[in-house]
């Protein structure tokens, strides 16, 4: 009795070591890759076909159809993706998953040859392990730390694996496990037992990966394994079915192509095989497996079942339009769906996408109302105002995302990625907010007759050229993280915040002259403070850009080291600030540039 208690003992945390080192390597391997795999996946995925090598390679990468299938959930539901591209990923996806069998079949190696050694769990964990220590905790590079944690990861696994199989091998001894293993070789016993496994556990890899342990019993025979690997692939449909509570139509219908994808799969393989067998009876059935003979099974029905039903995805997709019809009311896209939160490099491309979108809403708020400091119209007041409104929008979503982004683990870029995104939120914001005053001062010209005066109207413009410039190429480095454009910000903020006081002071001489009244000169002043505060606005996310988020210097400190002349970027700043200077220039007072 002692001895089975220690064997579960050493089962238990073989198990947990095995599902620890699945998830190190499956999170390392997906931070490494960053945001490039929203790229690939919403925006390669153009056809069927392609779509199915993007699935596989990518759930190569991070080692979970499950995670690959709820990611696309969530890109659906957000519009990112449609349902066809969709279809094609999860069936990549299911035939991705097998290269984690494949590495844990190498338990299975035999031979004494200097290569089969190498190549052997026993060596080449503890050799990957070695190597991934070092790159962990002795290299300060991001990328070297992330490979660190995939070697580590992967030692765990295969160690995990190891002590599995060897706390599992008394049961070769047990008669009772000879008569349950048995007892799953009844086909439809079998698929239930895999189905609930993989449905508890939550990843087909990790069951698969079980059931290849337990080969080293010698109780698990091909009769036992094909109908228990057929439910494994039915039941790592559950992740992917609960993601769809609160989603969409569009994302629903992509879980129930998962789904149907493998339940068909699995019926045309029963019908086939066992329907041959009942005629011709298959004599390897009673054969006893190992860890390579589950690999071969686990990828022959998944390569089997995509060969059949890809060319078949348009019924596949008729038939999730069936189950989930289409509403009389069109449902839009989720702007940041939280099932990406699961794959956090993801979910910051994604929050960087909306943020660029914000970005570029404010700077055509901005524009439309310059527009009416020329001719007003009505409609376009309302456009600003609608463009602030949806700034709003993308405000409070982004900001309650991130909020949950700063609890996952990042790596170094994504983590700087979030810290702009943050920090520039509200700087983005109001600058929409400032068109709206803009559109306000020119509604109440047009209410009460004002006019400007010529020179006004001519300075106004040229201040206005100003304005657009530094908005629109702050909008530019933003969405493209671009550092070279974001150097180029400031010297233009100082140069709009010169023209506006010029501009004051040219008021000034008027109202004592007698060109202009005190009524036109408070709408002045709303004008020049929201095109002043809004080129500041600028300024704040170009410095975030540049400084802050690399964690060199905080943003005030910044702006007095550049202006001393204390940085090494002082003398381009000064070069820059002559040159958009002597760019934007008042005619004189008589009319003369």
């Amino acid at each position: 009795m002692t001895m089975y208690i220690f064997k579960i003992v050493s089962l238990l945390g073989g198990l947990a070591l095995f599902l620890f080192g699945m998830d190190v390597m499956g999170k390392s391997l997906e931070r490494l890759a960053g945001g490039k795999l929203q790229t690939i996946l919403a925006k390669m995925s153009s056809t069927v076909f392609r779509g199915f090598f993007l699935g596989l390679a990518v759930t190569a990468v991070i080692q979970s159809s499950s995670a690959t299938t709820v990611m696309v959930v969530g890109f659906v539901n957000s519009g990112i993706m449609t349902l066809r591209q969709a279809i094609g990923v999860i069936m990549g996806s299911n035939v991705g998953t097998t290269v984690t069998s494949w590495i844990l079949s190498l338990t299975a190696l035999e031979g004494d040859s200097l290569l089969v050694q190498i190549f052997k769990p026993t060596t080449l964990a503890p050799l990957l392990g070695t190597v991934g220590i070092v790159l962990y905790m002795f290299t300060k590079s991001d990328k070297h730390r992330e490979i660190g944690s995939i070697f580590l990861g992967f030692m765990a696994l295969m160690t995990g694996m190891d002590l599995m199989s060897g706390s599992m091998e008394f049961l070769k001894e047990e008669a009772w496990f000879a008569r349950l293993m048995v007892s799953f070789s009844n086909p439809l016993l079998g698929i239930l037992v895999g189905m609930v496994l993989t449905g508890i556990i939550q990843s087909s890899s990790a069951s698969v990966g079980i059931l290849q342990g337990l080969c080293s019993t010698g109780a698990v025979t091909f009769g036992t394994a094909i109908p228990i690997i057929l439910g494994q692939n039915i039941g790592t449909c559950a992740t992917a079915m609960m993601s769809t509570v609160g989603a969409n139509r569009n994302a629903r219908r992509t879980a129930l192509v998962h789904l149907y994808f493998n339940v068909v799969g699995v019926l045309l393989f029963v019908l086939v095989f066992y329907g041959i067998g009942a005629f011709h009876p298959w004599s390897f059935l009673g054969q006893t497996t190992n860890p390579k003979d589950i690999a071969i099974v686990h990828t022959v029905f998944n390569l089997s079942a995509t060969l059949i039903l890809l060319p078949m995805n348009r019924l596949l997709e008729k038939l999730a339009y069936l189950t989930v019809p289409a509403e009389e009311v069109h449902q839009k896209p989720v702007l940041l769906d939280e099932r990406l939160l699961a794959t956090p490099s993801v979910a910051i491309q994604r929050a960087q996408e909306i943020a660029g979108r914000m970005a570029k809403t404010s700077a055509e708020a901005m524009k439309l109302a310059v527009q009416l400091t020329k001719e007003y119209d009505s409609e376009v007041m309302w456009k600003v105002r609608a463009l602030e409104d949806e700034t709003d929008v993308y405000e409070d979503a982004l900001g309650s995302y991130l909020v949950k982004l700063t609890g996952t683990h990042l790596s170094v870029r994504d983590n700087c990625i979030l810290n702009i995104l943050l920090y520039s939120l509200s700087d983005l914001e109001r600058i929409a907010d400032h068109a709206v005053d803009v559109a306000k001062a020119c509604e109440e010209m047009n209410r009460k007759n004002i006019q400007f005066s010529a020179p006004a109207r001519q300075e106004l413009s040229v201040l206005e050229d100003a304005v657009m410039d530094i908005i629109d190429h702050t909008t530019s480095a933003f969405v493209n993280s671009d550092l070279t454009l974001a150097a180029q910000v400031e010297p233009k903020e100082q140069v709009v915040d010169a023209l506006v006081k010029e501009v004051k002071s040219r008021h000034v001489r008027r109202l004592r002259n007698g060109l202009c009244s005190v009524e036109y000169g408070f709408i002045l002043e709303d004008l020049l403070t929201s095109f002043e505060r809004s080129a500041d606005h600028c300024s704040n996310v170009a410095i975030e850009i540049l400084q802050v988020s690399e964690g060199k210097l905080e943003a005030h400190e910044y702006l007095n080291a550049l202006k001393s002349g204390a940085l090494q970027e002082s003398e381009q700043y000064s070069e820059k600030f002559r040159m958009y200077k002597e760019k934007y220039v008042f005619p004189d007072e008589k009319g003369e540039k």
